[in-house]
């Protein structure tokens, strides 16, 4: 079973395959109504203060914590995401509320300057209508942390989510409201490709930010760029997790673990290609198998378990085929590699080792919970085996140098770089990449300028 039809988006419990929802795609009129609500909805909201705007966002916070466990539980059972892991990204984005409505609003304070004795004045002014469409693997972090900054700079916001989490848009949209998001400011429409590629080319649509797969990401750029609208990308990674033969082992090996395994693999800044310097490769290796072994895999609303279902059944198919590939072609599976039969789109933690620039495992990205590791002769050669990637999103290194990893950090073709500690997001620094990981940031003042016009105003310009 797909998660969509020719009719309708299904929401499917991936721990048990049960359908949870049936929802028609939104037709040419729904789509109508939800543009025209959207663009009459800004025209109210571009005139709010700022620190209306703060309090609304503030008020979404609160929201989102009164109904964290319902909120939490629907994540869980639409794509399989660890209930604490689920937990987590309640409270994440909550925070992420309260963060914006504290220091948004200076963000946007006008910036006067003097040039040549004359006075100009950088203003932050909204857009008009931003057209969001989102990913499955983070269901609502991925909507707030474009949204909340989108809102604040005085922009509506419009959804199209991914048809496998609908359960999740629909109870997103009933917070918000609840929270007092005025009718038109905030919403979602279950539109198809069809759908998305009439409102990208709507003139009430300014602007379109996309978070997905490369190939998404190149086609809706494409309509977007055709249409001349701002388009921001967030899309693949196969970040490397370097290790140098000074690192912290235990903690190296703690910190790829969790940033391989967490949400079951299914992460676009996960650790995916482990680099290793000749000298601790094999005490690396042996460790790092033990703790992935060591990860507890079942029921995702079970507490205690690490690793849920993958999202979807045809995800897990494509990957089993990765893994099967690179095995083909000379990677040495120490763990896992095989679908977990029965019920649920279960996967076996993975480990291949043995991996070379010119296999699959390498070259593509391993969406789910496969290791890929990679030995290094020394850290020179470490950088260039990072560096050979179309993709660019962040990277890890860890070495007790602290000049080299500097060094490094410096010639890393990426958009983030964790030196000792594995890759994450927060609302306080910008978030992105570079290649075929995409363009824009999110977060942090670039994330809250990005969809605003950056007007300069001249005074007594003669």
């Amino acid at each position: 079973m797909t998660m969509m039809t020719a009719t309708q988006a299904l929401s499917v419990n991936p721990a048990t395959g049960q359908t949870l929802a049936a929802m028609p795609w939104a037709n040419a009129q729904e789509i109508e109504h939800a543009l025209s609500l959207a663009a009459s909805g800004f025209k109210k909201w571009k005139m709010t203060s700022v620190a209306q705007r703060a309090q609304t966002l503030r008020d979404i916070g609160q929201a989102l914590r009164a109904h964290a466990e319902e909120m939490a539980q629907c994540i869980t059972r639409e794509m399989g995401k660890p209930i604490k892991q689920a937990r987590a990204e309640v409270t994440k984005s909550a925070a992420l509320c309260d963060w914006y409505a504290e220091h948004g609003p200076a963000m946007l304070n006008p910036e006067p300057t003097l040039v040549e004795n004359q006075q100009a004045v950088i203003e932050y002014r909204p857009l008009g209508v931003i057209l969001a469409i989102m990913p499955w693997n983070f269901p609502l972090w991925q909507v707030l942390r474009g949204a909340v900054p989108i809102l604040l700079a005085g922009n509506s916001y419009l959804l199209k989510h991914a048809p496998n989490v609908t359960g999740c848009a629909q109870m997103i949209a009933r917070i918000l409201t609840e929270a007092g998001t005025p009718a038109g400011v905030y919403g979602w429409v279950n539109a198809n490709n069809e759908g998305v590629s009439q409102m990208i080319n709507d003139p009430r649509i300014a602007a379109v930010t996309v978070t997905g797969s490369v190939r998404a990401g190149a086609a809706i750029g494409a309509q977007a760029g055709a249409a001349l609208k701002k388009c921001v990308l967030e899309l693949g990674g196969s970040d490397p997790f370097i290790v140098l033969n000074d690192a912290d082992l235990e903690l190296a090996v703690k910190a790829a673990v969790a940033g391989r395994y967490q949400n079951t693999g299914q992460v676009c800044a996960a650790a995916k290609r482990f680099i290793v310097e000749e000298g601790i490769a094999q005490a690396f290796t042996d460790r790092f198998v033990a703790a992935a072994a060591a990860l507890k895999i079942g029921d995702p609303l079970v507490e205690e378990n690490d690793l849920g279902p993958m999202a979807r059944f045809d995800l897990r198919d494509e990957l089993h085929q990765q893994v099967q590939a690179s095995v083909a072609e000379g990677a040495r599976l120490l763990l896992g590699g095989e679908k977990i039969a029965g019920e649920g789109n279960y996967y076996a933690a993975t480990v291949l080792a043995d991996v070379t620039p010119d296999m699959t495992a390498f070259r593509q990205e391993l969406f789910g919970p496969v290791a890929a590791i990679t030995v290094a002769r020394d850290a020179a050669h470490a950088l260039a085996l990072a560096n050979d990637s179309e993709f660019g999103l962040s990277a890890t290194i860890f070495t007790a140098d602290d000049t080299l990893a500097a060094e490094m950090a410096a010639r890393l073709e990426c958009g983030g770089v964790f030196i000792n500690g594995y890759s994450a997001s927060d609302a306080r620094v910008a978030f992105g990449g570079v290649k075929k990981s995409g363009f824009g940031r999110e977060l942090s003042h670039f994330g809250l300028h990005e969809f605003c016009n950056v007007q300069t105003v001249w005074k007594n310009r003669v």
